[in-house]
Parts: C-alpha cells; structure tokens; sequence
C-alpha cells in the first residue's frame, strides 16, 4: 500500500455535485463499493438522507452540510458539447462553473469543521492549441475560450484553500465511455462515414471513463495529493488514431470523416476548439503519485467502451 494512501475501509464522507452525470454516476458506485458514504448535491427537493439541496445560481447551500463532510467533489458545470457556441451559450458555460464552485467554495470558507479535500473538476483546455509542444501539469495557460474558461473556473475554487482543505484540480481530456463527446463520433463510424476529423494529424488526449473515475478516487483516497494533474491517459494518441481504432473495432469503414473546412464552417469556434485543437498531454504527477491505468491504450479504452455490460 502507497505511503499516504487510505484502506478501502476507511470510511469518508463525499459530498458530490454534478452526481448525476456521466462521470458523477459511476464515480457515486465505485465510491460505495469502497466503503464510502456517499452524498449528492440536488437542485430539487432531497428524497433522502443522503440528498442535500443547492441552487448555485444563488448561491444557496443547504446551511452546515459541510461541516459534516470529508471529501467534496465537484464536477458541475453546463455542457461544453452543445454547439453552436452563441455568446449567450458561452456565457452559461462559464457562469455554471463559476457560480457551482463559489458556492462550494465560499461555504467551505465558512465551514466550523471544514473538509480535507475539494476535488476540483477542470479541462485540459485550458493548455490551448499547442501543436506538438509536450504538456505537464507545469505547462502555461494557452489560448482560446476553454482556456479563459478553465482560468476563471479553478481561480473560483482558491478560496476554499486552507490549512485545514487542500485541492485537487482533475484536468480531463476526452473521455472514452458511452455518451458524451464520443456519442456522436460513434454515430458517425456506425452510419458508415467514420473518418478523419480535420486533418487527424492533432493530438487529442483521451482517457478512459473507467481509469477517469479510477484517478477521481484514486484523488479522494490519497491524502497527500493536491494542485493539478492531468487525467489522461499515458499513450498520446492523433485524432486519426481514435477515428481509425474506432472504425476497426465497430467493424465499419473509415473514410470520410470531416473536412477542416467544414468542421469551421458547421461548428464554428467550437469545432475548431473542441476537434481540431491539438495537446499532446501528459498525466505526469498522476503517474508520479503512484495511479496505474487499467486502460492505458486506444484499444482497451475502445473495447470497454464497446462492450454491452
């Protein structure tokens, strides 16, 4: 066992926004599995104990509730896939990550008993376009919307930094699982027109969702983890690739794809942000503190993600 790493039966309280999400769903079971007590954030009514009711839009949060809390994770904010960015839209984008993480923020400041650890949800866009430039966690601030986006949002998260609450902020690439960014490219490959995005040449870092939801507990169980990582996968891998690999193991031709030009001219700033955008990141303090992937390829991420169960 790591130095500094708890036992699955060390029993923590985690309180968790964005629960209900693509990554909160499956962080929620794997935590249980652990022997941890999980509690989610909601913005209705709670249905049970374990339910406690917010509205960051207002800054409301159940009174005291993180005075009872060894763990907050937040993974809130709107979706960064709905495109065309309006300037109306982008403004949610970025308010949604901001108002969630004060709120979190701001009652952890004024929390009696505060918690040990605030995982901070974050993006590797906030690194920018960088061609074939290697990324660490040391990597400077790039360019672009995401990254002004990712600047503001963990800025919000620094004042719940104490002596007594540190913070992890998990940089997330493209994760590989059923849903999310890769819900439409697997549609594409199973109509028959999978293929190069752009030129196919730009790096895209990729994780897994079993090893993202893997490193987010990994975070939570190591007590002496905080500042940034990067939660990518160790095999740097180009859009063509994924594209490719996808194509090969949906058993479907991989040929048209789209076009630079259109990518442009159908998705606009989004598209040239969200697909043409090239890192080649690497997770190096993840792998510094000890985390192993269980899917440390393409091809195993892209299995797990095909696989019925």
């Amino acid at each position: 066992m790591l130095k500094g790493y708890r036992e699955d039966a060390t029993r923590l309280r985690v309180l968790i926004s964005g629960a209900s999400g693509m990554i909160g769903t499956p962080l929620q079971a794997l935590l249980r599995e652990q022997g941890h007590a999980v509690h989610t954030l909601v913005r209705r009514t709670p249905t049970d104990a374990t339910e406690h009711s917010w509205n960051p839009a207002t800054g409301e949060i159940e009174s005291g509730i993180l005075d009872h809390i060894d763990v907050v994770v937040n993974l809130s904010g709107a979706s960064i896939g709905r495109i065309p960015w309006t300037p109306g839209y982008k403004k949610t984008i970025l308010e949604s990550r901001v108002a969630a993480t004060s709120t979190l923020a701001g009652a952890i400041g004024r929390a009696t008993t505060p918690p040990s650890l605030l995982v901070q949800a974050s993006a590797v866009g906030v690194y920018g376009d960088r061609g074939d430039e290697d990324i660490t966690e040391r990597t400077t601030k790039g360019e672009g919307f995401l990254a002004e986006v990712v600047e503001q949002w963990e800025a919000a998260a620094k004042p719940a930094q104490s002596k007594k609450t540190r913070i992890c902020y998990a940089r997330t690439g493209l994760v590989v699982g059923k849903g999310g960014a890769m819900a439409p490219l697997r549609l594409q490959t199973a109509l028959g027109v999978g293929g190069p995005i752009g030129t196919g040449a730009q790096w895209w870092p990729w994780i897994s969702l079993h090893d993202e939801v893997r490193a987010l507990a990994f975070l939570i169980n190591h007590e002496t983890t905080y500042g940034v990582f990067n939660l990518v996968a160790p095999t740097p891998a180009t859009a063509l690739d994924l594209t490719k690999e996808l194509a090969r193991r949906m058993g479907r031709p991989h040929w048209l794809g789209l076009p630079t030009f259109a990518i442009s001219l159908l998705m606009g700033e989004a598209g040239r942000e969200l697909l043409l955008t090239s890192q080649k990141i690497a997770p190096k303090r993840l792998l510094s503190a000890g985390f192993s992937f269980d899917d440390a390829t393409l091809d195993e991420a892209i299995v797990r993600m095909l696989a019925k169960n």
